[in-house]
């Protein structure tokens, strides 16, 4: 079996979370490829714009740069120079042979056993999406990787890492959804579902891990990327509709899509639900699990002391 996993580098300063996390990201890379090589063929990819390719380390392949990124499509507050998922993928997907491709946001740390999984995974499921665990924010350097894998951490519902085969990728409707914002997981993961012979989600495995839980990505700075991706996620969700079929309880891509709308209140889903649902099904629904309760908050409090105080 042969694998390629494809990651989108970028230079940063050290005020930013991906100046710590993204040389951890190599490295995990690297050690779970060196794992895995008696058993599992992997090939690591990089793709970036041309200013981020000194950061890329030397045994990953670099493939074609990006030209365009969301800003070449609208006008934002705050230039952010993202780049379009599929541009991305569409050069992952070009430039091997590979059974089955990996996409993970490149602040996703592996474990070590991560590929042997993986490839373990994929002898009954085709299509896998791989929740991470949250660990403490406390790590600054890869010489902390023995420690930072030996912290079991706190699951997360986020989407962030893909695994699909290669030569599903073509029927793939992604519409112009950009990384580093709300949306990309959603699409990403509804086009995997409907692809999939057989789809395995995995919300409890510990697999991959990310530092700290800052979610910079939701900040209200980047609001108006946030209405783009909602926009580019119904017409990629449109499209997949008449590739793939209804958006309904009827097809795996409709019952995810109909399952963010109502339990993590993804309404901006209703353009494109709307076309195979009805106004009843449609309705909000008072959904128990954000209702404010002592035992929630007392989650919540507990989580941000594990977080800033792991030892505890």
């Amino acid at each position: 079996m042969k694998i390629a996993h494809v990651v989108n580098p970028v230079k940063v300063g050290s005020d930013s979370d991906l100046f710590v996390a993204q040389p951890v990201t190599f490295e995990t890379m690297r050690r779970a490829k060196a794992i895995a090589a008696p058993l599992v063929d992997v090939e690591l990819m990089s793709v970036q714009y041309s200013e981020d390719n000194d950061i890329v380390p030397d045994d990953f392949r670099t493939l074609p740069e990006l030209e365009t990124s969301v800003l070449d499509l609208g006008i934002f507050q705050r230039p952010r120079k993202l780049p379009i998922l599929r541009h991305i993928l569409d050069r992952a997907y070009q430039a091997t042979d590979a059974d089955y491709l990996i996409y993970t946001n490149v602040d996703i740390a592996l474990m070590p056993h991560f590929y042997l999984s993986v490839a373990n995974l994929l002898q009954e499921n085709d299509g896998l999406v791989i929740n991470r665990r949250t660990i403490s924010d406390s790590y600054q350097s890869p010489d902390q990787i023995p420690l930072m894998w030996a912290e079991a951490g706190r699951t997360h519902g986020g989407f962030d890492c893909f695994v699909f085969r290669r030569d599903a990728y073509p029927k793939f409707e992604l519409a112009d959804t950009c990384i580093g914002t709300k949306g990309i997981g959603v699409i990403a993961y509804a086009n995997v579902v409907a692809h999939s012979r057989s789809f395995q989600l995995l919300t409890e495995a510990h697999l991959t891990f990310h530092i700290g839980n800052d979610m910079s990505w939701t900040s209200s700075s980047l609001s108006d990327y946030m209405k783009h991706n909602y926009r580019e996620v119904n017409a990629g969700a449109k499209a997949l509709r008449s590739s793939a079929g209804p958006l309904d309880a009827t097809t795996p891509h409709g019952r995810f899509l109909l399952d963010r709308y109502h339990k993590a209140h993804h309404y901006y889903l209703n353009e494109c639900l709307k076309l195979d649902n009805s106004d009843s099904i449609l309705a909000p629904r008072k959904n128990k699990r954000h209702q404010p309760n002592l035992k929630s908050m007392l989650g919540k409090i507990k989580r941000r002391i594990f977080l800033y105080h792991p030892s505890r």
